[in-house]
């Protein structure tokens, strides 16, 4: 009798939080292995901005995300595929994460048109036209090479409404049929369904449905983080955390903001990613748990802290908030200084998250992280709202 391949991806959930829906697991690919409520960050072409993948394995990244509509534009599948894959190409030895190219419909929509068949863009690049179709997409993360790949749904602006969204919807398992059937490496690489429906919840729910039918790994939960209101979003990753199956991941596409982190942790999401981190440090800022430090203003010309005494970051060990603040914005090299900080900031964030559900403590770790956020403990609403309907009170 032949043996069967082993799963490319093996879900292992080590705790759960005994009030919330928070747990934390193992998740293991074929390039590494990765502890679970993980963030992502996104490396785009192939390379995250201001760092060598030498400096993320230092950081104890796990897993990395990059574009499949970028890269399929430049450098291409063909050159991809002789040098053995991105993990080759870019020299990155542990785990990656390609979206499908979808989410390029809504932030280059004056160059995308929508059929059925798939997507039509005209390149940013040179103009010229590319028609990405749900094979096309496969055959792109296939020569990419990447752990676990993204179906190509059909995404919609948060705020769209009406008729639009329900059609999305439907196109979205359509094509994520086409995009099973067209997968060539399911040993090695595995395709994660997406969770589409906007802020409708019968339509989420009958998507979420839809897709758990299929045989997959891991799902994602798409259209969200687009300009809804924080109310909206929290109830539809509750509602569809309620429908996905336990036993596999759950990633949430594009948040990255600790706040949203924590509370999307207590809701039951395992995966994240957002270029929220990086980005906001070629604009000056460094993450910290009372917020963000604008390193542009005035106030830290002669402040010789570091940007936080508790971070164990080579940018907090060796240079100081007067330092920074002289060269932010105009030397590159403070774009990478800060964007060492800030991704060291949000690994140690997931591993304390990870360590307090693992000691049984995550609702206490829930309510330091805002009382530090938030010291006059004015929590907005929707956080108030989002944890009580996991039995964690914010008082």
């Amino acid at each position: 009798m032949a043996q069967m391949a082993p799963s490319p991806l093996i879900f292992e959930i080590i705790a759960e939080c005994n009030f919330s829906k928070a747990r934390t697991g193992i998740m293991t690919l074929i390039h590494n292995r990765v502890d679970t409520p993980v963030f992502m960050p996104v490396g785009t072409q192939g390379t995250l901005k201001g760092l060598l993948p030498q400096q993320l394995e230092e950081l104890n990244c796990q897993i990395i995300l990059g574009n499949t509509y970028h890269l399929g534009t430049r450098p291409g599948p063909e050159i991809l595929k002789k040098a053995g894959g991105l993990h080759k190409f870019m020299g990155w030895n542990r785990a990656l994460l390609t979206d499908s190219g979808g989410f390029q419909m809504v932030s280059l929509l004056q160059l995308a048109k929508i059929t059925e068949e798939g997507v039509k863009f005209k390149s940013p690049y040179d103009g010229s036209e590319c028609m990405l179709t749900p094979e096309h997409s496969i055959e792109i993360q296939n020569a990419i090479g990447a752990d676990i790949i993204m179906q190509l749904d059909d995404v919609v602006s948060t705020l769209t409404t009406g008729p639009r969204v329900e059609e999305a919807m439907n196109r979205t398992t359509r094509w994520l049929d086409r995009c099973l059937s067209a997968h060539q490496r399911p040993d090695e690489q595995s395709i994660f369904p997406i969770v589409q429906g906007g802020l409708d919840p019968k339509l989420r729910s009958e998507s979420a449905h839809q897709l758990i039918k299929r045989k997959v790994n891991g799902y994602a939960i798409g259209g969200l983080s687009g300009g809804e209101s924080k109310e909206e979003f929290w109830k539809m990753v509750y509602l569809t955390t309620n429908i996905l199956p336990k036993d596999k991941p759950r990633y949430l596409m594009g948040v990255g903001f600790a706040s949203d982190l924590v509370v999307c942790c207590a809701l039951g999401v395992d995966m994240f990613d957002c270029v929220f981190p990086t980005r906001t440090a070629r604009f000056g800022c460094a993450l910290v748990r009372t917020g963000q430090l604008n390193l542009k203003q005035g106030q830290y010309k002669n402040d010789k802290r570091p940007i936080d005494e508790s971070c164990e970051c080579s940018t907090c060990k060796e240079y100081t908030r007067a330092y920074l603040h002289q060269i932010v914005t105009a030397e590159t090299v403070a774009c990478h200084l800060l964007t060492v900080h800030n991704i060291a900031f949000q690994m140690r964030l997931m591993r304390d998250i990870r360590d307090s559900i693992k000691a049984q403590k995550f609702p206490e770790f829930v309510k330091d992280f805002m009382s530090t956020l938030y010291p006059t403990k004015d929590y907005p609403t929707w956080i108030v709202d989002a944890m009580k309907a996991v039995d964690i009170t914010l008082s």
